[in-house]
């Protein structure tokens, strides 16, 4: 697999074993075009990290064997990497995760095995207040991109409306994700209610929507925002972020104004480091645009009261 070799990342190194490693069959890519991905779009997935709790997504073998999901922090990290802990109730039981804080955490977790990081919506000030909204534009089996393309523009209104700026990316898959930055003030419960809420006007918006959480429930066809993203202990891929497939695809920020024009596989490992160089992260300024979502609040407390029924799904 190769010798070892050092990475510097800023101010500190990181050794980087087994790096001819084929981590993406079909492609080619190694262990190593891996590490120079992320290396590329650092600013980035740094930015989208930022002393989240992060769960990692390992692929030992490349990601044609076996998905080790990561809550705890993997053995033998060196002293600069930072953690968070985070309790679940529950089970009554804890982990410390990742908390990344300089580009070299990124790097020691690929030399970990890590190609997805999936953080948290809160931070480690006090993970129990998110401060980012998901919206998850989630495609049933046989509704198409473009199906998806266009209830992103259904949302993007329904966020003008609001008074609410919406962040896009793809998530690596078929579908598309939406962050919005909210002031820490409201715990896991109340921001599942607002996206709810949020999801319910979008649903009223467009018949190619549902928010169903029980897949009996829903058409083939149908586009299903999940609301549930925004419960606790529930993650998704970060912006930049690769995801675990033979394309090596990467959740990629987007402008509102390029919907219409992209498709997911276009974002990739080999792509999407010129298009960072070019274009820089599209998601800069996310932490200078915060809302508050007591407006969606209203809309829940508005909805319960006419009789609307809680779709199902985890609430904490």
């Amino acid at each position: 697999m190769g010798e070892a070799v050092e990475i510097e990342v800023e101010d500190r190194t990181v050794r980087i074993s087994n790096p001819d490693r084929v981590y993406f069959p079909k492609r080619g890519e190694t262990k190593l075009d891996l590490v120079n991905y992320y290396l590329s779009v650092s600013d980035g997935i740094v930015r989208a990290l930022r002393d989240r709790p992060c769960m990692l997504h390992r692929f030992p073998k490349g990601v044609e064997g076996q998905k080790v999901h990561q809550k705890r922090l993997p053995a033998g990290a060196p002293p600069w990497v930072q953690t968070v802990r985070v309790h679940f109730p529950r089970y009554g039981r804890h982990a410390d995760e990742l908390a990344v804080a300089h580009p070299a955490d990124v790097i020691w977790a690929v030399q970990m095995s890590t190609v997805e990081f999936h953080p948290w919506n809160s931070r480690a000030a006090d993970t129990e207040k998110p401060d980012e909204w998901r919206i998850d534009l989630d495609p049933m089996p046989e509704c198409p991109w473009e199906t998806v393309q266009r209830v992103a523009h259904v949302a993007h209104e329904v966020l003008d409306d609001l008074g609410a700026v919406g962040w896009p990316k793809t998530s690596g898959g078929r579908g598309m994700h939406i962050y919005v930055r909210i002031k820490p003030e409201w715990g896991f419960q109340d921001v599942r209610r607002a996206a709810l809420a949020f999801a319910r006007e979008v649903e009223r918006r467009s018949e190619e929507v549902t928010t169903e959480w029980w897949r009996k429930d829903r058409s083939p066809q149908d586009l299903f925002v999940d609301y549930n993203q925004n419960a606790r202990d529930h993650t998704i891929a970060a912006a930049y972020s690769v995801r675990g497939n033979a394309n090596a695809t990467v959740s990629t920020p987007i402008r509102w104004d390029e919907i219409d024009d992209v498709e997911p596989d276009d974002f990739t490992i080999a792509t999407v480091p010129a298009r960072f160089a070019e274009l820089g992260d599209l998601h800069a300024g996310i932490d200078d645009a915060v809302f508050s979502i007591e407006p969606l609040l209203e809309w829940a407390d508005r909805d319960e009261k006419s009789g609307a029924a809680d779709p199902g799904g985890p609430e904490e």
